[in-house]
C-alpha cells in the first residue's frame, strides 16, 4: 500500500511538473499586460492617493476601457450626423431653432450644435487618445523583448500538447535536429537548438499587426485634431465669366480651424470659362446629370502661367495643397434696369437658387444705387424673381420647370419699391427680399405689378422705368478647401485595416523537435506544436513539417516486440511508435514512442 502511495505521489509531482514546463513553453505568446490577482482569502488593503491614481492609470489603459471609449466617442458622432452643425451651416441651424423651440435650449444646453468642439466629445477624445498611448507603450516595449529572446526550450513532455506526432528513425539525432532546424528556417520560422531538441516560433507579425492597428487610431485622432484646428474651408458662386482669387474678401462664407493663420492661404485664382451640363432626356432617368463639369483658367502664384482645368463632382482642381470641389449648379438671368428717364440704371447677370432637381430657382433682384422715376426722385427697387429654364407653358399647371436643361427659360418677377434695408448696417441675404418698408407696384387692376418674361421681354414699371430678361448665363457653386490632416487620415485608415487583419488572420505558434537515441539505440523523434489559440491549422501545419522531415529521417521497422510495462519509464506499455510522420497526431492521453521522455 505504502508503494502504490509512493507512486501516486510521484506522479503528482511530475504532473505538476511537466504542468509548470508546459507554462513556460507556452509564456510570452502574447503582449497583453500580466493581470496580478490577489491570493484567494487575502484581505484587499486600503489604497492611498497614489494607490488610487495607479488603479485609475491602469484601468485607462485597459484595452477593455479604450474600446469603451472608442466606442463612446462613435457613439457620440451619432448627434453631429442627424442634428445641423454651426461650424457646418448656420443657416440649417437657425432654421432647425426656429422649427423646434422646445428641444433648442435642451440642444444647446447639451452642446449638440457644436458636437464635435463640445466638452463632453473633447473629454472623451482626448482619454482614448491617452488610454492608446497608455496601451501601446509597455506592449511595444514586452514585443520588442520577445523580438530580442528566442524561442523557449521544448516541455518535458511534449504528448501535453495540442498537436503531436512521433516516430523512430535510423538516422543519427544530430542529424535529425540539424535537418529540422534548416527545415523549419526555410518554412519562416525563428529557431535554435536547445539540449536534445529544436525550438522554433512563428507568426509575430500577429502581435505587429496589432501594435500596428492601436498606432493608426492615434494617428487617426491626430488627423482627426489637425484637420479640425487648422482647416480652412469656404463657398463661392461664381458666374460664367467671373473669377475668384483665393483672398478672404472674395468668399461668400468661409469658416476656420481654431489655429488657422489666413496668411497661410494658398495664392492661386481662376475664372469660370464655362459650364457644362447634360441630362438624360427619356426614360426612368429622365433629368440625370451626364456631364456636369466646370471648365476654368487658373493660375498658381501671384505670377503664375495660365492653365486650363475641368473640375468635376469628386474630382477636384488641387493647387498648392488646397482643393476645390464643384458642389452645385444653377442659373442667373442676365437683366437691365432702367429708370423713368430710360437711362440704363444697372444691367447684371443674378444668380438665383435652385429648389428641385430640375433647377426651378427662386431669388431676388435688388437696385440699390442710381435709380430715379420720371419726376427725377431717387428710390430703390427690388423684384421678387421666379425662374424655369424649361416652362410646361401656360394653363399646365404651376410655374415649376419640367427639364433641367435651358430649354424654354421663363422668368416671373413682382415689383416693389422703397428702402431695402441695405443702410442699416445689418447682414442681408442677396438672395431673400425685405419687403417691410417697401410698396409694391400696382398694376392697372391695383394688384401687385408682376408678369412672366421671355428673353428679350419687359416689365414696365409704373413710374417709367422698366426691367428687361435679356438672357440666361449659368453659374458654378465652389467649395475651397484646405484639410491638413487628410493624408495622415486616410494612411491611418489604411494601416488600422491591414494591422487588424494580421492580428486576426495570423496565428502565433510554436513547433519543438526532440531528437533522442532510445534504449534499442534507434533515434525517437518527437514533434509538438503550441498555438496561442486553437486553430485546425496547427495540426496541419506539424504534419507538414513531419511529412517533409521524414523524407531525411525515415520511419524505421517496427520492433519485432513491445517491451514490458515495467519498462516504460510510466509504468504503462510502451506504443511501437509506427504512426507515419503527418498521419495523424497522437492524443495527449497516449504515451510518446520508447526513449521519447529520455
Amino acid at each position: 500500500m505504502s508503494k502504490a502511495n509512493s507512486t501516486r505521489t510521484r506522479e503528482r509531482a511530475d504532473e505538476h511538473e511537466q504542468g509548470s514546463a508546459h507554462g513556460a513553453a507556452g509564456e510570452q505568446l502574447s503582449t497583453a499586460p500580466r493581470e496580478e490577482r490577489p491570493e484567494t482569502g487575502a484581505g484587499v488593503p486600503a489604497m492611498s492617493v497614489i494607490g488610487w491614481v495607479r488603479w485609475f492609470w491602469r484601468q485607462l489603459t485597459s484595452m477593455r476601457v479604450a474600446l469603451i471609449l472608442l466606442f463612446l466617442l462613435s457613439l457620440g458622432a451619432i448627434p453631429g450626423s442627424l442634428i445641423p452643425q454651426t461650424s457646418v451651416d448656420d443657416m440649417k441651424v437657425q432654421a432647425f431653432k426656429d422649427r423646434h423651440t422646445t428641444l433648442t435650449p435642451v440642444y444647446e444646453a447639451l452642446q449638440l450644435f457644436d458636437v464635435y468642439s463640445s466638452v463632453w466629445f473633447s473629454a472623451i477624445y482626448i482619454l482614448l487618445f491617452v488610454s492608446l498611448i497608455g496601451c501601446i507603450v509597455p506592449r511595444t516595449g514586452q514585443f520588442v523583448g520577445q523580438l530580442r529572446s528566442r524561442p523557449p526550450g521544448a516541455p518535458k513532455r511534449l504528448t501535453r500538447l495540442p498537436a503531436y506526432t512521433t516516430w523512430r528513425t535510423e538516422a543519427e539525432p544530430e542529424e535529425v535536429r540539424a535537418t529540422a532546424l534548416r527545415l523549419l528556417r526555410g518554412r519562416r520560422f525563428r529557431g535554435h537548438e536547445v539540449g536534445d531538441a529544436v525550438a522554433a516560433e512563428k507568426g509575430y507579425l500577429r502581435e505587429a499587426g496589432n501594435l500596428v492597428f492601436h498606432i493608426a487610431l492615434i494617428v487617426m485622432l491626430v488627423a482627426f485634431a489637425s484637420g479640425q484646428l487648422f482647416k480652412s474651408e469656404g463657398g463661392k458662386l461664381v458666374v460664367e465669366g467671373d473669377g475668384f482669387s483665393n483672398t478672404l474678401t472674395q468668399y461668400d462664407d468661409f469658416k476656420s480651424g481654431s489655429l488657422y493663420d489666413s496668411d497661410s492661404l494658398a495664392p492661386f485664382s481662376f475664372v469660370l470659362d464655362e459650364f457644362v451640363g447634360t441630362y438624360e432626356k427619356s426614360g426612368p432617368q429622365r433629368g440625370t446629370p451626364r456631364t456636369f463639369e466646370a471648365r476654368v483658367t487658373y493660375n498658381e502664384g501671384a505670377d503664375g502661367a495660365e492653365r486650363k482645368g475641368v473640375i468635376k463632382v469628386n474630382e477636384p482642381l488641387v493647387v498648392d495643397g488646397t482643393k476645390v470641389y464643384l458642389i452645385a449648379h444653377g442659373y442667373a438671368p442676365v437683366v437691365t434696369v432702367r429708370d423713368g428717364r430710360g437711362k440704363v440704371v444697372s444691367k447684371s447677370a443674378v444668380p438665383l437658387l435652385p429648389i428641385d432637381n430640375n433647377i426651378t430657382s427662386s431669388g431676388a433682384i435688388k437696385v440699390m444705387d442710381g435709380y430715379k422715376d420720371k419726376d427725377g426722385k431717387k428710390t430703390q427697387l427690388g423684384f421678387k424673381a421666379f425662374f424655369v429654364p424649361t416652362f410646361a407653358g401656360h394653363g399646365k399647371g404651376q410655374m415649376f420647370s419640367q427639364f433641367p436643361a435651358l430649354d424654354f427659360p421663363v422668368l416671373a418677377l413682382s415689383a416693389y419699391q422703397g428702402s431695402l434695408g441695405v443702410d442699416s448696417g445689418l447682414a442681408q441675404n442677396v438672395y431673400q427680399l425685405d419687403t417691410s418698408k417697401m410698396k409694391e407696384f400696382k398694376d392697372k387692376d391695383g394688384e401687385l405689378l408682376k408678369k412672366m418674361l421671355m428673353p428679350g421681354e419687359k416689365l414696365d414699371l409704373p413710374d417709367g422705368g422698366s426691367i428687361t430678361y435679356e438672357g440666361t448665363e449659368e453659374w458654378a457653386s465652389f467649395q475651397i478647401s484646405q484639410q491638413p490632416g487628410n493624408g495622415w487620415a486616410l494612411g491611418g485608415a489604411v494601416a488600422a485595416i491591414a494591422g487588424l487583419a494580421g492580428s486576426l488572420f495570423i496565428q502565433r505558434r510554436r513547433v519543438w523537435v526532440r531528437a533522442v537515441r532510445g534504449a534499442d539505440g534507434v533515434t525517437v523523434v518527437e514533434m509538438a506544436g503550441l498555438g496561442r489559440s486553437e486553430s485546425a491549422k496547427l495540426p496541419e501545419e506539424l504534419g507538414d513539417l513531419s511529412a517533409a522531415l521524414v523524407t531525411t529521417a525515415p520511419v524505421a521497422p517496427a520492433a519485432p516486440e513491445k517491451p514490458d510495462a515495467a519498462d516504460t519509464p510510466d509504468g504503462s506499455a510502451g506504443t511501437d511508435a509506427t504512426n507515419e510522420a503527418g498521419s495523424r497526431p497522437v492524443h495527449p492521453a497516449e504515451a510518446p514512442a520508447e526513449g521519447a521522455e529520455k
